[in-house]
């Protein structure tokens, strides 16, 4: 087979995957050592022909597709990718560029500066922010965090990135009790500890309490590093930011303080004139983080960090090698923004994405994917088995299954029934959480593609599943 034969029957069957999407079962159980089975075994001493190989893989892994870009999956707050940003992607595959600096591929510095350009216009951000393009929301806050213990650490007078943290001056770091995992795995990984926070409290739906953070700030004498949030992952609900930052920006110039706001998905409401106000004062943020592959619906994997203090940015993330060809001083080298080196060239799938919705397209996803989940709330309420635990402010919803009495074991016994049956038949597809002590479906409503019959569909299942584990017990 030549290699154009072989890339025309590779993107036949991508496509014949793509036309069942909207009807495939979202999931469905599979043992792993079963995928194992059909994909292992001996790796041989002889190779395949390149075209057998793409015609077993697709037979193969077919049982362990998920149809995460599907209407009708609704967990981890998955958006499903655009047709023109996987059309992008592939194009990205194909081009193979290493999206390091300008001298390697022009195109991905160029592409990737346009992007900064475009998305803090979309979000109200200032234009002098710096971006870096990473995999995910935990990378974006890793940088977004580095970038902070640099100034703060500068500040007091030591170079964290020369000398490290051993005898480093203090600092203190604050989150709220629903800080999401990745800002704990980014300070993990940034030798700040995960557990050598301060926790500030939150009210019922999970916003940090203003009150509680200027009594907390008030007890700190050194250089404070808050993470606020925007969407918590649970109920969608916003920290108040525009309390929070004068809470911070009060400690100035006795005491430096460094707002970060993780926006993994809910940051992208800035893009609408609807849901905006729930941001207010974003642009007032040290440093933010967002998700692409959440709102934006680009294929994974797509995170961005924007950081006001672009030299502190810069000296977080910069490298240099002997070998590293120098760029003229005014392009774009994305290497600096970044803890990667090697990059894949994810800047094009972005391009494509904001160049064919526009301002008005990217508002349009965040508005419609908040109506369908006020209404998948409306139309599961319905029922007088089910509570809706949250206020469903943008597009979370978290329900849980009664038996009618005030046994919470059995309630939550029968909510993992349901989230099981619902998962098994395959028709919508939602994860499980614990919310305030309380076994919860968790549904986020993210694919750019789901339509009101979906949510109907998907309510009619998952009641069904309900009244089947009813009429079981």
């Amino acid at each position: 087979m030549s290699d154009e034969a072989l890339f025309q029957r590779t993107s036949a069957l991508a496509l014949e995957y793509l036309a069942r999407l909207h009807e495939r079962p979202v999931a469905r159980p599979v043992e792993f050592s079963a995928l194992l089975e059909r994909l292992g075994g001996t790796l041989p001493a002889a190779g395949m022909a390149a075209g057998e190989v793409i015609e077993q893989l697709v037979t193969a892994v077919e049982p362990g597709l998920v149809a995460t870009p599907g209407p009708r999956y609704f967990g981890f707050v998955t958006g499903g990718a655009l047709p023109v940003s996987v059309a992008a992607d592939w194009l990205a595959s194909a081009w193979d560029q290493n999206a390091f600096s300008f001298v390697i591929s022009p195109a991905a510095a160029a592409v990737e500066e346009v992007v900064r350009i475009w998305l803090l216009e979309l979000l109200g951000l200032p234009s002098q922010m710096s971006m870096g393009l990473v995999t995910g929301g935990t990378m974006a806050n890793f940088t977004g965090l580095a970038a902070a213990r640099h100034a703060l650490l500068k500040s007091v007078g030591w170079d964290v990135e020369a000398d490290g943290l051993f005898g480093a001056p203090a600092l203190t770091v604050v989150t709220s009790d629903e800080s999401h995992i990745s800002i704990f795995a980014a300070l993990q990984m940034l030798g700040l500890g995960r557990e050598r926070v301060t926790r500030v409290a939150t009210d019922a739906q999970g916003r940090m309490r203003a009150d509680e953070l200027s009594a907390t700030l008030a007890r700190i004498n050194t250089p404070v590093l808050v993470c606020a949030q925007a969407g918590n992952v649970n109920t969608g609900a916003f920290d108040p930011l525009s309390e929070i930052v004068p809470l911070v920006r009060a400690r100035l110039p006795h005491q430096p303080g460094w707002l970060h706001v993780d926006g993994a998905f809910g940051g992208w409401v800035a893009a609408s004139e609807q849901y905006r106000a729930l941001v207010t004062q974003l642009d007032q943020a040290d440093s933010f983080s967002v998700d692409c592959h959440k709102w934006l619906n680009v294929p994974y994997d797509s995170g961005l960090v924007f950081v006001s203090d672009r030299a502190a940015h810069y000296a977080a993330m910069t490298l240099s090698a002997a070998y590293y060809v120098p760029s003229p001083d005014e392009v774009r080298d994305n290497h600096n923004w970044v803890p990667e080196a090697s990059r894949r060239a994810r800047c094009f799938a972005l391009y494509a994405a904001l160049r064919a919705l526009g301002r008005h397209g990217v508002a349009n996803i965040v508005e419609h994917c908040c109506h369908l989940a006020r209404r998948f709330a409306e139309r599961l309420a319905a029922d007088p088995q089910v509570r809706i635990l949250n206020d469903v402010v943008i597009n979370q919803v978290l329900v849980r299954f009664v038996n009618g009495g005030n046994d919470r074991e059995a309630d939550d016994a029968l909510t993992a029934e349901v989230m099981r049956r619902v998962q098994q038949d395959g028709t919508c597809w939602a994860g499980g959480t614990t919310w305030q002590g309380q076994h919860a479906l968790r549904i986020s409503v993210s694919n750019w593609s789901t339509t009101e019959s979906d949510i109907e569909r998907s309510a009619k299942a998952i009641l069904a599943c309900l009244h089947e584990s009813k009429s079981q017990r």
